[in-house]
């Protein structure tokens, strides 16, 4: 099959979509479809957002899905900025001294840490250095998607659940082409999935499917369908929930029917800062906002986009101020109820974090990273406005591509390794606990560029999340570019082993190399994926990420 997923293969040029009565961007374009065809039929942004995020569990099954959280970022048309995060913790058995008892008990733990996101670990290898194993029933919180998706229509939208997940069944069971980006990341699932169960879900003729090769997903458009007429409570205490449990106990994992129940989303304050006259709005801890907002509080404060755009010194400005918003947002940020993150975000704390830049890098900044394969973690990001003035950003995730490798009995739903993310030492600030959240990365956010000008963005990908928000916010507010001009541009990434990824066609490396940055040149799919959807007055516009197979549709 072809598993090609570099998409500079691909020479064509896109530019910004414009409409006046709703736009959908995101990285699939049947699903971009799903979410327009919600507006069309009189849903709004919201409606359309969840009607887009299921779409994309069946068609970019890749990356997102039932099995893991959700997250939304808006503007309500009568002015209202809000968040709504849906991510559920670690069971209530799910201790650090029964964990580790887990795995000194398991005959091979090898096969929880893959060599591919920079484990090695032997298979009775034990002891105080064990991290949290990144796949397998422990790596398993409770997924906030199916309450999330309920939530966010119940309380903003205008349609029913069933109605939004209308053409996410359509696609489940009665087919669909594979686009190529996709196409090439479904070829993990080869490898990733053991189990007969799991490989008869998501596999054909236990291969992946090639570009093009339409096929259905009728175990996942049950699980749909049933949640469509029963709603989310099908999910976390009818059969769906019974499956849950069954697959993570009989794989040794904690999980309960009172851990799945007890769950519900939350409505929360986003967080927010000023950048060069733009207001951005991010999600608190226990997401990772507040590590683009003081990143570009530093930022500001040191006239990193005062550069010229294809000079090393932009570039040397930006990275440094975003390494020391690492350091920081590494350290503090954990979820709320055990521990409170200081303000990181204030304009006085950047003055005093932007002091330490000069023109040579900052070295060995220690960056306290919950976990090294979070750097690049997949997702789902899909943005949504509508002619009444409501704005979305709406991110949904597994964590890691198709999760932890377990998939729920033959629901078709596979399981998120989001608690990944947790450490396994009791001092660490994101140290396992019962009923604990895990440092989350994903963060849609929303900014106020003028007056009656508003923007819902976001950029998927990881610890490239926040640096995505800063470089794509750069280019719009510094450099007066176009949307889709923003997200086109080549990027660069602060890596947590201090080095400097950069795409190829960004210039400059030579100079970046003599200032003392240890660059390299990554391939496209490192970067992230961007979507953006703008309101000037009364006109829409979206632009997509070119480095996935997404496009924005509008009308």
């Amino acid at each position: 099959m072809d598993t090609d997923v570099d998409p500079d293969r691909f020479d064509s040029r896109r530019s910004t979509a414009y409409a006046s009565r709703g736009m959908v961007a995101t990285s699939q374009p049947l699903a971009s479809e799903a979410g327009l065809s919600i507006l069309r039929e009189g849903g709004n942004a919201f409606d359309a957002a969840v009607a887009t995020a299921a779409a994309l569990n069946v068609v970019e099954p890749t990356s997102t899905g039932l099995g893991g959280d959700v997250f939304a970022l808006y503007r309500t048309a009568d002015g209202e900025v809000g968040a709504m995060r849906s991510c559920g913790p670690a069971p209530a058995e799910a201790t650090i001294e029964n964990v580790r008892g887990a795995l000194e008990d398991a005959d091979d733990i090898s096969e929880y840490y893959p060599e591919s996101r920079g484990y090695a670990v032997d298979g009775d290898a034990g002891g105080d250095d064990l991290e949290m194993p990144f796949l397998g029933p422990h790596a398993v919180t409770v997924p906030g998607t199916a309450r999330g998706w309920e939530a966010t229509v119940e309380e903003l939208g205008t349609l029913s659940l069933a109605e939004a997940l209308e053409p996410a069944i359509h696609y489940a069971t009665e087919g669909y082409p594979v686009s190529p980006i996709i196409a090439g990341h479904w070829g993990g699932a080869e490898e990733l999935f053991t189990d007969e169960h799991a490989r008869e879900a998501y596999l054909f003729d236990g291969e992946a499917p090639d570009v093009g090769q339409t096929v259905t997903l009728p175990r996942l458009g049950d699980s749909l369908q049933q949640i469509a007429e029963e709603g989310a409570d099908a999910f976390y205490e009818g059969e769906i929930a019974d499956e849950i449990v069954e697959e993570i106990q009989s794989a040794g994992g904690f999980m309960t029917h009172e851990d799945l129940a007890e769950f519900s989303p939350e409505f929360v304050e986003p967080v927010s800062t000023t950048y060069n006259g733009t207001e951005v709005y991010e999600l608190p801890p226990n997401n990772q906002g507040l590590v683009a907002l003081e990143a570009l509080n530093i930022a500001e404060e040191i006239g990193a986009g005062e550069h010229d755009y294809d000079s090393p010194e932009r570039v040397h400005a930006f990275a440094e101020a975003m390494k020391l918003a690492f350091v920081d947002g590494h350290h503090y940020i954990t979820d709320p109820e055990f521990e409170e993150a200081p303000p990181l975000a204030a304009k006085e704390y950047a003055r005093e974090r932007a002091a330490a830049i000069g023109d040579a890098p900052i070295q060995n900044p220690e960056v306290g990273v919950p976990t090294k394969a979070a750097e690049d973690a997949d997702t789902v990001l899909l943005t949504v406005g509508d002619e009444e003035g409501n704005l979305v950003s709406y991110i949904n995730s597994r964590f890691a591509g198709f999760g932890s490798g377990l998939v729920a009995g033959d629901t078709g739903i596979a399981l998120q390794n989001r608690g990944a993310s947790f450490s396994l030492d009791p001092d660490h600030p994101n140290s396992l606990e019962p009923g604990k959240r895990p440092f989350h990365t994903l963060v849609p956010a929303v900014a106020k560029l003028d007056e009656d000008d508003w923007l819902a963005f976001g950029v998927m990908g990881g610890y490239m999340q926040p640096q995505g928000h800063v470089q794509v916010l750069s280019n719009l507010v510094d450099y007066g570019m176009d949307l889709q001009e923003a997200l086109d541009r080549p990027r660069w990434r602060y890596r947590e082993d201090g080095s400097l990824g950069i795409e190829e066609r960004l210039p400059g490396a030579a100079k970046l190399a003599r200032k003392g940055h240890d660059v390299g040149v990554l391939p496209p799919v490192m970067f992230g994926g961007a979507q953006a959807v703008r309101r000037r007055g009364e006109t829409l516009s979206g632009a997509t990420e070119p480095r996935k197979d997404g496009t924005p549709i509008g009308y």
